[in-house]
């Protein structure tokens, strides 16, 4: 007898829900999703396959205090959802930081002796008053410092782990749409030729993932998978559908015992849409505003916007709107 695993579940339970936190969450923590985008952001994982990734690197070893990402499911049940890494950092002096998933991944042809500490979040907002690459390099900053008394102590460096932060912006603007960035340390020779060893500073990653829309040739592979997983859109059975013909992820497993059924994903639904409407009611005022000052006065769009006396953090997006 077969039963629908616990991704297919979650997909159901999402439904049009699946762009906002709760149930992002939820379909992003499976190992085979992670899998995925390891495999296509990672130059660790790019010449494995999907399956042998989530079977034998998600993970590993680890090595501190393992919750549930899914607080609903048991940890170890054979479901596909991953245990990841304790969620939140805390320091006195800078507060605490409540990532969205985090998990270990053992580095391929290591032994098992290294591992990875990978962090992802999901970005409904591309303009949250704030560049989302400099977040996402503050969470691996704090990745690597976090480690201090758990990874290593004193003096010992050279056993800090690599750590990934990778972003999943589901509303980009137009021209960040279907595109994939990824933000390293490189070493530079200022003078002289010396090469350090690449593991010795390759330590802190940060990848924005922008999703789009079909219709674009880069609307493939993981931006393809991604946008039909946390597309608000389309029905759960056609995104089952899809990533099971598309991608190989199976939707049913052997019954070999009962799933945990799920909880109420997602509060606040409606409230959110009605707000988002307010805001989207606003900014229209405002563009026609911008256009018309624009059109009467010869200005450009900044003239028009420092006019208006809109503030610059939502500059951007006025005229990023604008442009398209």
């Amino acid at each position: 007898m077969e039963a629908e695993n616990i991704l297919a579940k979650n997909i159901a339970a999402a439904g049009d829900k699946a762009a906002y936190d709760t149930a992002c969450k939820r379909l992003l923590a499976n190992k085979v999703i992670l899998a995925w985008i390891m495999k296509s952001c990672l130059e660790e994982y790019s010449d494995l396959d999907v399956n042998e990734i989530a079977e034998k690197y998600i993970e590993g070893d680890p090595q501190i205090e393992k919750t549930a990402v899914n607080p609903d499911e048991e940890a170890d049940n054979g479901n596909g959802q991953i245990r990841g890494a304790k969620t939140e950092d805390s320091t006195i002096k800078e507060g605490t930081v409540t990532y969205d998933i985090r998990f270990y991944a053992v580095v391929p042809q290591s032994g098992g002796m290294a591992s990875l500490i990978l962090n992802v979040e999901a970005q409904n907002d591309f303009y949250p008053g704030y560049p989302i690459i400099k977040r996402g390099i503050y969470y691996c900053s704090r990745m690597i410092s976090s480690q201090y008394g758990v990874e290593f102590v004193d003096n010992q460096y050279e056993k800090i782990c690599k750590v990934y932060s990778i972003w999943i912006c589901a509303n980009p603007p137009k021209y960040r749409e279907n595109t994939i960035n990824r933000y390293v340390i490189h070493e530079e020779n200022l003078i002289g030729e010396m090469a350090e060893k690449k593991e010795n500073y390759d330590l802190l990653t940060t990848i924005m993932i922008c999703l789009g829309h079909s219709g674009d040739n880069k609307y493939t592979g993981i931006l393809k998978l991604l946008d039909v997983l946390l597309s608000s859109e389309k029905k759960p059975e056609e995104k089952k559908e899809i990533l099971q013909n598309d991608f190989g992820i199976k939707m049913t497993r052997e019954l070999e015992s009962e799933v945990s059924a799920m909880c109420n994903l997602s509060k606040g639904i409606e409230e959110k849409g009605i707000e988002k409407g307010i805001e989207k009611g606003i900014r229209k005022g405002v563009l026609v505003s911008i256009e018309n000052l624009m059109e009467s006065m010869g200005w450009s769009v900044e003239q028009a916007m420092k006019a208006l006396k809109i503030p610059e953090t939502e500059q951007p997006i006025y005229a990023d709107t604008l442009r398209k």
